[in-house]
């Protein structure tokens, strides 16, 4: 049973990983098919192979550290980690389906906590003992830091740009910020796939320690990085073109010259979150970094009414997941598992 469970469990975090990759997608290429700088397809090459180099260069997965001690030890078991799973993947298939740019990151956080929550309830123990509340915390605080960051290094490369470029003939620059894009499109990708394959890559972790395969503290097996830089590449080349309209289009108008402004303070935010471990989201940090080259025009470039419902789509992915996660769990005790 618990051979088969674990099984099960393995490969729906792959699953989860390959739908991350067709979700986020649109984070590291919406603006560069937007700006026909590249065709859909050739954007999604480029992607996923920058997706999966990551696998080569990142040792220290800082970030899926962060995860697999997001709920107590004690408070896990296979059944914790199935529930979160199966409500990660659901959620994320809905927004994926109505195109809402919501974070895979934190539907993975949100089932596996809410799952650990409940379990401790059914153990007679308080809820929030099951979660490392300090951890939580921190991740839920970058829902807000990671896209005002985004923002602020967004609107300060722009202006730096700007002012470098003031004397270029417009033709002549957008030729090559047009080509600077594909740079700044694959440093995104390259981030996309360092911050968030490593969710995954904690989860089976701890899955790992759960049904004794291996002892906590134990070295990650190899073959958990490997799968899991794979699966967010092949989802990345499967797209998510529903998301791509929104994020390339619907936030506000984007120039390559914006693109490339966008694209990199995304990547650099992406980079300083994974250096310290921090699970944020790819999708709202590429958004508030688009948010912040729009503010470089004016006010009234940024399509508010479009911003405000991402936010309200960021606000409820975490207690959703939750809540998906621990109704699983519940059936799952009612039936006798």
């Amino acid at each position: 049973m618990v051979t088969t469970l674990l099984v099960v469990i393995v490969a729906l975090a792959l699953i989860f990983d390959y739908t991350n990759g067709f979700h986020d997608a649109a984070n590291s290429i919406a603006t560069i098919v937007s700006t026909k700088v590249l065709t859909p397809f050739q954007a999604v090459l480029l992607a996923a192979a920058f997706n999966f180099l990551a696998y080569f260069v990142i040792t220290d997965h800082k970030v899926a550290n962060t995860v697999s001690k997001m709920v107590n030890e004690q408070f896990i078991t296979l059944h914790v980690i199935l529930s979160g799973l199966i409500a990660a993947i659901t959620w994320n298939l809905i927004t994926w389906w109505f195109g809402i740019p919501s974070s895979s990151s934190h539907t993975l956080i949100g089932g596996f906590t809410g799952a650990g929550i409940t379990n401790a309830l059914y153990m007679g123990a308080n809820g929030l003992h099951a979660i490392n509340l300090k951890l939580v915390l921190t991740t839920m605080a970058y829902i807000v830091l990671a896209p005002v960051i985004g923002l602020f290094i967004a609107y300060i490369v722009t202006i730096i740009i700007l002012h470098i470029c003031k004397r270029s003939r417009p033709v002549v620059a957008d030729r090559w910020f047009k080509r600077l894009q594909i740079l700044s499109s694959a440093a995104l990708s390259y981030a996309h796939g360092a911050n968030d394959a490593q969710k995954v890559m904690g989860i089976l972790y701890v899955t790992l320690i759960a049904s004794n395969v291996i002892k906590s503290g134990a070295v990650m097996p190899h073959w958990i990085p490997l799968a899991c830089y794979s699966a967010i590449a092949l989802g990345t080349m499967s797209g998510g073109w529903k998301i791509v309209k929104t994020m390339g289009s619907k936030i506000t108008k984007i120039t390559p010259l914006e693109g490339v402004s966008a694209e990199t303070a995304g990547a650099i935010t992406l980079y300083i979150t994974q250096y310290l471990g921090i699970p944020v989201s790819t999708t709202h940090t590429i958004t508030g970094s688009i948010i912040g080259v729009g503010l470089t025009k004016r006010v009234s470039a940024v399509r508010w009414g479009v911003t405000i419902n991402l936010i309200w789509a960021w606000i409820i992915t975490i207690p959703i997941s939750a809540l998906i996660a621990g109704s699983v769990f519940a059936l799952m005790k009612v039936m006798g598992y």
